[in-house]
């Protein structure tokens, strides 16, 4: 999977051995950045803009969240917990499916409640009436599949063939309507303008009936907003006419958006030798650490990578047990000797909340940098008691 994000920027001058090893480092100057770029996009279109806690849960940079966007999107009861905790404005819930002992505290939590099939709706409705009667004041949304590819990756795309993920939008009668507030989708992945106005072309004549009847309509993430290259123009063009076509308030949800090129990934080479080319492992691992490396797959952005060097490229895994446990083949900015330092770009989103601890891996710490002031801070470590207490 290509990725066009990893751009150093501040990083560039990052000392890496400020941080312990491994560590996340999150700068919160790029990310106040990209926030400046989508209140902007926001204001500008008369759309509602809202954070992916899927993508970047990092809820010690909440407040900083909070002033410029309108509130966060969840996916499900742990996360709508997270976002009532921490998190200002509004909370927008979807879950593939949710468990009705959990759903009425979800209502309580919730302003909007997002359901996968009408189906488990109609099944839910006395769980809402009796949250509706109770002083809930959620809207009830459904989201739907416009059976409109665009993923480069199968797994990554919501509407690949055979998708569990929204309900297909040829089967959308007036019946699975009339109790909605609203309409949902989310089909993209790191992608920008052009395929999401493809999808609304593909999707508008299926629901141009319902025109007038939905409060809101939440467009979802993927929308990589805050790359120099993204259409922001077009987009805010389009939003503007879609909110006039449809009598809806707009929303987006993006997450890689948010923290895009905001946080690196620090780590140490322990060892390396040879089997046919030159190969280290380090304290980073991509089965741990960063999981979308072998899920994608895709190759992250090493900062400093000497890409037109002469070495040759040097093969770097983690110290599971993991066979495939490998980041990729890079031509390293440091010798390939024990203890030198090295760091992977584009690692504040998706690979911190994805982190495991199989074989004992060790957890990165969690650090706060503001590139602008040169504050460095520690936020979260994490210890073998972590390991131990998720254990039985």
């Amino acid at each position: 999977m290509e990725t066009r994000a990893g751009d150093p920027g501040a990083f560039a001058q990052f000392d890496l051995g400020r941080v312990d090893s491994p560590s996340f480092v999150v700068d919160a100057a790029k990310l106040r950045d990209n926030l400046r770029v989508l209140a902007d996009v926001r204001d500008r279109s008369g759309i509602k803009m809202l954070s992916a806690l899927k993508a970047f849960s990092m809820w010690s940079v909440a407040p900083i969240i909070g002033n410029y966007l309108d509130g966060v999107c969840t996916s499900g009861l742990w996360e709508a917990r997270l976002a009532g905790e921490f998190y200002d404005g509004e909370i927008t819930t979807y879950s593939a499916a949710y468990k009705p002992d959990e759903l009425d505290e979800i209502c309580r939590l919730s302003d909007h409640v997002i359901f996968n099939s009408p189906g488990q709706l109609t099944r839910a409705s006395q769980i809402l009436e009796q949250a509706r009667a109770s002083g809930g004041g959620f809207d009830i949304g459904l989201r739907i599949n416009p059976m409109h590819a665009e993923g480069e990756v199968p797994r990554y795309d919501p509407c690949a063939p055979h998708s569990r993920l929204g309900f297909p939008i040829d089967q959308l009668e007036d019946e699975h309507v009339e109790p909605l507030d609203g309409l949902h989708l989310h089909t993209l992945c790191e992608q920008d303008f052009e395929p999401l106005k493809r999808t609304w072309e593909a999707l508008r004549e299926h629901i141009e009936p319902y025109f007038g009847h939905f409060k809101w309509i939440n467009l979802g993430g993927g929308h990589h907003i805050t790359r120099d290259d993204y259409q922001r123009e077009e987009l805010i063009e389009f939003l503007i006419e879609i909110q006039e076509e449809t009598g809806a308030e707009i929303y987006l949800e993006p997450g890689e958006a948010v923290a895009l090129d905001a946080g690196i990934l620090v780590g140490t080479i322990l060892d390396s030798h040879w089997n046919g080319m030159p190969l280290a492992i380090t304290d980073i691992s991509a089965t741990c650490h960063m999981p979308d490396v072998i899920e994608a797959p895709y190759r992250p952005a090493m900062l400093h990578e000497d890409e037109d060097g002469d070495g040759d490229p040097v093969r770097l895994g983690g110290p599971s047990c993991l066979a495939g446990d490998v980041i990729g083949d890079y031509r390293l900015p440091v010798p390939c000797e024990p203890g030198q330092r090295i760091a992977f770009l584009d690692q504040a989103h998706y690979s911190m909340v994805k982190t495991n601890t199989f074989n004992g891996v060790q957890l990165p710490s969690i650090w706060l940098w503001d590139s602008e002031t040169d504050a460095l801070e520690q936020i979260k470590s994490f210890g073998y008691e972590d390991f131990r207490n998720r254990l039985s």
